[in-house]
């Protein structure tokens, strides 16, 4: 991860509209099925907001980017559920993932429509709810209706813990700006992110009496 992430914030520091793009894409592509599974969006939109507090990114910018991603993304898997209803399930590349997609069904049929809000944040079913509500023919408006408020809630519970962790470093430990943040700084968006699927994860099994299946494709 340290040589995937220190290159790639070096590089987007000094490119706000590249910075602004990896958001956006990190945002959609970790709401497409099987993909957003292995994709580290979280981490990413997590050490980019690192570039907020130093001037080089607009909190308001990264909000906005990270959030219509998302919308994007979640809309899109949802249209291309709804429009091929349950064949899509039983279509590659979901075959491959047999367990997983399974608990996406079951999660959202144990929560019903409030499963679209509180899959935004539990990995890795984040990936497969909105095409699985699709599927399962939850209408459009009621989809959206809890869809943007939980990307809402979203955004900025993954953009505003790196804002903060690097303004509380730069203030309390009198860390200067020096054009883009060093590794001491991601490391704390990393650990951040860590903690924040950590915690989702423990209450995913906390209410479902068991592990979060492995995103691993069959055999």
């Amino acid at each position: 991860m340290t040589s995937f992430l220190d290159p790639l914030i070096s590089f987007v520091s000094v490119h706000a509209w590249l910075a602004y793009l990896t958001l956006f894409l990190a945002a959609l592509l970790e709401a497409v099925p099987v993909l957003g599974s292995v994709i580290p969006g979280s981490t990413i939109i997590l050490a980019l907001s690192a570039l907020v507090p130093g001037g080089d990114l607009k909190l308001q910018w990264v909000l906005l980017t990270a959030a219509s991603g998302a919308m994007l993304g979640d809309g899109s898997a949802y249209w291309l559920g709804h429009r091929q209803q349950r064949k899509i399930l039983n279509t590659w590349p979901l075959t491959n993932y047999p367990r997983v997609v399974e608990e996406s069904e079951t999660f959202f049929n144990r929560y019903g429509t409030w499963a679209v809000f509180f899959a935004r944040f539990v990995p890795p079913i984040r990936a497969f709810v909105p095409v699985t509500a699709g599927a399962l023919g939850m209408p459009p408006v009621r989809f959206y209706a809890i869809n943007i408020p939980a990307i809402l809630a979203w955004a900025p519970a993954h953009v505003l813990p790196g804002v903060l962790a690097v303004s509380a470093f730069h203030e309390y430990f009198g860390v200067a700006h020096q054009g883009h943040p060093g590794r001491h700084i991601w490391i704390l968006t990393v650990v951040g992110v860590a903690i924040m699927l950590g915690v989702g994860v423990w209450i995913y099994r906390r209410r479902n009496g068991g592990s979060v299946a492995a995103v691993k494709p069959r055999a």
